[in-house]
């Protein structure tokens, strides 16, 4: 764990033209396959989705470049520890947050 503890990972928040269903989900399995991405999620009916990955690892034109069939546009971006990547990712998180 200690290799990985300070390591900061890039959280890019998309917006696609030309997402569907079935090919987003084809796509988030390719990216989900990549050990250099952490977390990925892409909506194919919202049209929207997220990747949170090693920018050292993974450079940013690369990603942009497996995702370039669903026409992505940068919305958002975050950089985080993989600290706070696990911390985000409890549940109790998500059901502490709406109390």
């Amino acid at each position: 764990m200690d290799r990985v503890s300070g390591k900061r990972l890039l959280r890019l928040e998309f917006r696609f033209a030309r997402a569907t269903p079935d090919d987003a989900r084809v796509v988030q399995y390719e990216l989900l396959k990549d050990e250099r991405v952490w977390r990925a999620f892409i909506n194919g009916y919202a049209k929207n989705g997220f990747v949170v990955f090693d920018e050292e690892a993974l450079p940013r034109e690369e990603l942009l470049e497996k995702l370039k069939s669903l026409e992505p546009e940068v919305v958002g971006e975050v950089y985080l520890t993989v600290e706070e990547l696990i911390e985000s990712s409890y549940s109790w998180n998500n059901v502490m947050g709406q109390v």
